[in-house]
């Protein structure tokens, strides 16, 4: 296993599909600055004119109207209601003349700056949440930090492990190191940073080491538990780099002796 190899896989569903939302929405706001930078394509200008000119026509029509019914009303021919009702159609064509009126402006006179600003900053703003969506989903991967061997994976695939629980375990290949348990009468001279040597079955010569990590709590029973007699029967946990490079072809697993020698001599 190398440096940045992919060691456990989350699922990822859910956040592929948010990515994907935030991306058609990136791409959306892309297109609508785009848009508003180029302006009015001529085929609407003129096509916002021809509804203009139709607007112009109706309300002509329904002012004519109007007018008839009108004097048909002074020369008692038709009733009040046929002249209100024809007053409220003629009112409606001119409101949608305008309208298609103010229409044709804003696409003859263009996009305005302040739009073009606010388009720019949808366009920013979304393209920060697919960043921090892919952040999260870089999250749901997790890399070897550095080469090793996968020693042990506690989940099978499919389980969900609880918060804070170790979903894989890696041994380092370029530092093995050796756990010994530290007698109770040695734990005051066995410090972190000492240089000891390490004892392996089936080879002559010892390997260099040192302490890297010695343990401030007693394996088991607390020593305020025990007398004095039974203290000495307490052991703490340490870990022993190997500094020597011969050391990393020693397997996994093998049981080892460690030896202080200072500590041995004054114990």
């Amino acid at each position: 296993m190398a440096t940045g190899d992919i060691l456990v896989e989350l699922d990822h569903a859910a956040s592929d599909a948010r990515l994907a939302q935030a991306r058609a929405q990136v791409s959306e706001a892309r297109a609508r600055l785009d848009e508003l930078v180029n302006g009015t394509r001529s085929e609407q200008i003129r096509a916002a004119r021809a509804q203009l000119a139709a607007d112009d026509a109706q309300v002509l029509v329904e002012s004519k109207e109007y007018d008839r019914q009108a004097d048909l009303v002074k020369r008692q021919l038709t009733s009040q209601s046929a002249v209100d009702r024809q007053k409220a159609l003629r009112d409606a064509s001119v409101a949608t003349q305008r309208a298609s009126a103010a229409h044709l402006d804003e696409l003859v006179n263009g996009t305005r700056s302040e739009q073009i600003d606010q388009a720019r900053q949808a366009v920013a703003s979304s393209e920060a949440t697919v960043q921090s969506l892919e952040i999260d989903a870089e999250r749901l991967i997790v890399r070897a930090p550095r080469s090793g061997i996968v020693d042990a994976v506690p989940f099978k695939l499919g389980e969900r492990p609880p918060r804070g629980a170790t979903v894989i375990v890696l041994l380092a290949d370029d530092a093995p190191y050796a756990r010994v348990y530290v007698p109770e009468p040695m734990r005051a001279q066995v410090t972190v940073g000492k240089d000891v040597s390490v004892h392996v079955d089936g080879t002559a010569q010892p390997y260099a080491g040192r302490v890297r990590f010695v343990s401030t709590d007693a394996a088991f029973t607390p020593y305020y538990a025990l007398t004095q007699k039974d203290r000495s029967r307490l052991s703490y946990l340490a870990e022993i780099t190997m500094t020597e490079p011969a050391a990393q072809e020693l397997p996994t697993g093998i049981p080892v002796e460690v030896h202080a020698p200072e500590a041995e001599a004054g114990r």
